[in-house]
């Protein structure tokens, strides 16, 4: 099903746009990551609703990585800005950002309140995309 969803166009979301990419109201699933959104939908054993990531889904899981945490703790309805983690948390999301990019297509940014939405050009677009194959 994953590999039948075309790659998704580069834009910035909201944390409510965000949770849409659950894998259950859309085959898509998306997560953020130190405030950079990325598709997961190609690991979706491990982030779909039954995966044992699956709490991450459509959500910012920068917190819950930090601390190694997957309760529903570990997951703010508002916004995050992690100001309350210590260094070694915060170098953890750093390196899990680092293997999402790796492994996972980059699709944006997560919004702060009141941010706007950067306009990409296709050319970025793919320019970006296939800087990582």
């Amino acid at each position: 099903e994953a590999a039948a969803l075309p790659r998704m166009k580069r834009r910035d979301f909201s944390l409510e746009q965000l949770r849409e990419f659950d894998g259950a109201r859309n085959p898509r699933i998306l997560l953020a990551v130190n405030g950079k959104v990325f598709d997961v939908t190609k690991g979706s054993k491990f982030y779909g609703p039954e995966g044992p990531y699956g709490i991450f889904a459509g959500r910012d899981a920068s917190r819950g990585l930090a601390t190694f945490c997957l309760d529903k703790d570990a997951l703010r309805d508002e916004y995050d800005d992690l100001s309350d983690l210590n260094a070694v948390q915060m170098e953890s999301v750093r390196e899990w950002e680092m293997q999402f990019k790796e492994k996972y297509d980059y699709v944006g940014r997560l919004l702060k309140p009141g941010e706007e939405p950067s306009e990409y050009t296709d050319e970025e677009d793919t320019k970006d995309h296939t800087k990582q194959e």
